[in-house]
């Protein structure tokens, strides 16, 4: 039986592209790695209804782009200006392309200090967080510009609770002013200015988003839910970062319950 099918949207790309870039400036050498997705929209209707492969960008097209792209960026710079350098690549050089979304993940490397000293050549993984940058270009039009994290975890063993929620014959979970709180944040922003420094920002981010979390450095601050630190974490970087318009958090509970010999049930021996 024949049934009235329709194409509505098609695009195509490559994921997963692990691209290591290393500056040298004398014997002080800069390391990133990152990796790369790219997402094509295209004149390439025609792949899809009649196996026509005409005009197409190959993946393995784009994999080597992001390569190149990469060698080419003479300074040291962000991922977000990696990611605009590489979207401007890829929709002013094909013809069928018309826009493009890059995503560029930035693994967690960080210079180390050996003999209490920073190392010209050495790096270590010291965050849990990746740090991501897209971008999306349309031809004709300026970038558009996300930034963000993931995986970034935080803990703190006091100064938490939770009450007041209800309360029925499915809930087990008592009310408490003293908790351990732990989560993995997620964030991810967008701008309403041209940044001159992504990395600034990108740090600035973070020591706020942290500062709300943790509060004083011999006080803290109490926090009577996720969902209301989660707000204040946000409040606090769109009101100290000029540049950032809007910022998404999300944060998962990591659960470290109570235990003890009081709640198991046990008695200790000496």
């Amino acid at each position: 039986m024949d049934v009235p099918v329709s194409l509505e949207h098609q695009v195509h790309g490559k994921e997963r592209v692990r691209v290591a870039r290393v500056w040298r400036e004398g014997t002080v050498h800069h390391f990133v790695e990152w990796m790369v997705g790219v997402v094509l929209e295209s004149d390439m209707e025609h792949a899809y209804l009649n196996g026509d492969n005409t005009g197409m960008t190959a993946t393995d097209t784009m994999k080597n782009t992001c390569y190149i792209v990469a060698k080419r960026m003479e300074q040291r710079c962000s991922p977000e200006e990696y990611a605009i350098a590489l979207a401007t690549h890829l929709v002013t050089t094909y013809p069928k392309v018309t826009g493009t979304k890059i995503t560029v993940q930035q693994s967690p490397w960080e210079r180390v200090c050996v003999q209490g000293e920073a190392h010209c050549h050495g790096f270590a993984q010291s965050g849990s967080e990746t740090r991501v940058a897209e971008v999306y270009l349309a031809d004709g039009r300026k970038p558009v510009v996300c930034s963000g994290f993931s995986g970034h975890k935080v803990l703190k063993t006091t100064q938490s609770g939770y009450e007041g929620y209800i309360h029925d014959q499915y809930t087990s979970l008592p009310d408490t002013r003293e908790r351990m709180v732990a989560t993995s944040v997620d964030a991810k922003w967008s701008y309403c200015a041209d940044v001159q420094d992504y990395d600034a920002v990108y740090k600035r981010m973070l020591t706020s988003l942290d500062e709300a979390f943790f509060g004083a450095p011999r006080k803290g601050v109490y926090s009577p839910s996720v969902q209301f630190t989660l707000f204040e974490m946000g409040k606090r970087a769109i009101a100290s970062i000029a540049e950032v318009q809007t910022v998404t958090l999300t944060m998962p509970n990591i659960h470290f319950l109570p235990g003890g010999n009081d709640k198991l049930g046990l008695k200790e021996t000496l």
